[in-house]
């Protein structure tokens, strides 16, 4: 379909004939207005040989299709000022539902291997196939991977990119982040990551840990008031079996998981806590979460415009030469 974005201009069409109307010279009318234009090619006939009569009307004849060239040409040049357009079908775009920023433990009790009773598989290992899946999983949404242990360390910040995420993350090693846990520290990282972002989008935490907060600046309960005032939803995610006398016989201590403090957490921002304790439990915990309900506000809809003014002017530019270059007898 093609349409102008500046219909208002066409009235510059009537402008030629208002000056042709208003101003006689411009028509080459002089005198009284009962004079008869046609007298003149009267006397061109009596006054001078077949020959010249018929060379002076050919003469006027030119005038008239130079004046029919001048007008196309402005016709032209209104319409390019018109702004023609193509546009496409309407379509929706996709909304941008939400802004999920991972918060995951990497600390040494993470490599216990207490989430299968028939393999040994460690709980990073198990997070990094469950994680990678579940951002795989989300191709309308904007994901961002904060890992820690003793500090807190923004691996990937907000991106569409899920294969770099998932990338980074199957990358990760236990301990490389320290061997404490600083639970309150990476929640602060992430409230801050999130509150800088300019995108209106619903904004969720997801936070991993098997531990307890024991290092970092800021307490579970500074943490918690922190995220209560954003009012950013946080679903908290604590993993490990109770079997913790696996930890004491790989000399990586007991883990012990701080359900309390991961409970407020979720509660006082609208989100939930999950507890893995298996392989199993885990993957349903993040196919619950793949779940959350999405954002209300949709796409905007939208028609692809294509501009065609340079169509009109090209033409009257070819026409704007063709008159220059004309023999100078034609042009008077």
């Amino acid at each position: 379909m093609t349409t102008f974005e500046y219909p208002q201009f066409f009235w510059l069409l009537l402008f030629p004939f208002a000056v042709f109307f208003l101003f006689p010279k411009a028509r080459g009318v002089h005198g009284d207005a009962l004079k008869v234009p046609f007298l003149k090619d009267i006397k061109y006939i009596q006054a001078k040989s077949e020959q010249t009569a018929f060379s002076a009307l050919g003469s006027r004849a030119w005038l008239s299709v130079k004046y029919l060239y001048l007008f196309s040409l402005w016709v032209l040049l209104v319409i390019a000022a018109a702004r023609p357009q193509l546009v496409g079908e309407p379509y929706r775009l996709k909304a941008e539902n939400r802004d999920i920023m991972l918060v995951i433990d990497i600390s040494p009790s993470m490599l216990q291997p207490d989430l299968s009773r028939t393999q040994r598989i460690d709980r990073l290992t198990a997070v990094k196939a469950v994680v990678g899946s579940f951002v795989q999983k989300r191709t309308e949404d904007r994901l961002g991977l904060i890992l820690f242990g003793t500090r807190a360390y923004v691996q990937s910040p907000l991106t569409f990119d899920k294969n770099a995420v998932a990338e980074i993350l199957n990358n990760a090693d236990a301990g490389m982040a320290g061997n404490s846990t600083s639970i309150g520290d990476a929640l602060g990282l992430a409230l801050k990551n999130l509150r800088e972002e300019k995108e209106k989008n619903n904004k969720v935490i997801i936070l991993l840990t098997d531990g307890e907060n024991n290092d970092g600046s800021l307490s579970m309960a500074q943490a918690i008031g922190l995220a209560e005032k954003e009012g950013i939803k946080i679903y908290t995610v604590g993993v490990g079996s109770d079997r913790n006398f696996l930890g004491s016989l790989f000399g990586l201590g007991n883990g012990e998981l701080d359900e309390k403090s991961l409970k407020e957490l979720a509660q006082k921002t609208k989100g939930n806590y999950f507890r893995a304790t298996d392989v199993n439990s885990l993957a349903e915990i993040y196919t619950k979460i793949d779940q959350l309900e999405p954002a209300k506000s949709e796409g905007n809809i939208v028609q692809e415009k294509k501009d065609l003014f340079y169509i009109p002017l090209t033409f009257a530019l070819i026409l704007a030469l063709f008159l220059l270059f004309l023999p100078g007898r034609y042009l008077k």
